[in-house]
């Protein structure tokens, strides 16, 4: 992270006034980064998993606030950009889930280049943020919904193996958690997906949330669960 980082300054310069905490800590901010697997395309505001989780971490916690920052389409060079909202939050709690459209939108995907972004917005927030916890997660590896050729459909999954090996490196490395996705057996039922074949639909967004809720060690309190 470069020094003159303004964000993370202004994070750290507040964090060094604020009053010392009384009590370690739940999660009274939560930030989502990422693309359109959080952003929720497809899908209502409340229905996104994100929205999910963060409606179970906010029950009962008094000034619990939280941002979905996601942005459809992102690639994890945009997600960067995302960090400076985040840091203002102070969050206790970040997802950060991207990846896929780097592979998506290019016949030769670099995951060297991925590794360097996922690597980058874990250290700027963790050097904002000490205590800050991230989670992240793996990709589809199997897309049975889309209308894609063969050489594409074989492109599309060797590039998210290899894009899913970085992440399962980043998050040993950096002591992040981690849900797998990649071959989770809802990949096979389609009323888990919107009609582009792609995207999470409300039930897909649902088994997210719980198993990101499990991950973390949060009570599931989605009442259509």
């Amino acid at each position: 992270m470069s020094p003159a980082d303004p964000y993370a300054v202004i994070a750290q310069v507040m964090r060094a006034h604020s009053k010392p905490e009384r009590e370690p800590a739940a999660v009274r901010s939560y930030a989502a980064l990422g693309d359109s697997f959080t952003a929720g395309t497809g899908c209502r505001p409340g229905e996104r998993w994100a929205d999910r989780l963060a409606a179970s971490l906010g029950t009962g916690a008094p000034g619990f606030t939280y941002r979905n920052l996601a942005v459809e389409g992102a690639s994890s060079t945009e997600v960067l950009d995302q960090l400076g909202p985040a840091l203002q939050m102070e969050p206790d709690l970040v997802t950060v889930v991207c990846g896929v459209n780097d592979v998506l939108f290019s016949v030769r995907p670099d995951p060297a280049r991925y590794a360097r972004n996922l690597a980058g917005i874990v250290r700027r927030l963790r050097s904002a943020l000490p205590a800050v916890r991230i989670a992240t997660a793996t990709a589809p590896e199997q897309w049975s919904f889309l209308e894609l050729g063969p050489r594409t459909q074989a492109r599309l999954e060797r590039g998210t193996a290899r894009f899913n090996a970085v992440t399962r490196t980043i998050a040993e490395t950096h002591g992040l958690d981690l849900l797998e996705v990649a071959d989770h057996p809802g990949l096979g039922e389609p009323a888990n997906f919107v009609s582009d074949g792609l995207h999470p639909s409300a039930d897909g967004h649902r088994q997210a949330a719980a198993g990101f809720a499990r991950l973390l060690g949060v009570p599931d309190r989605q009442e259509d669960a």
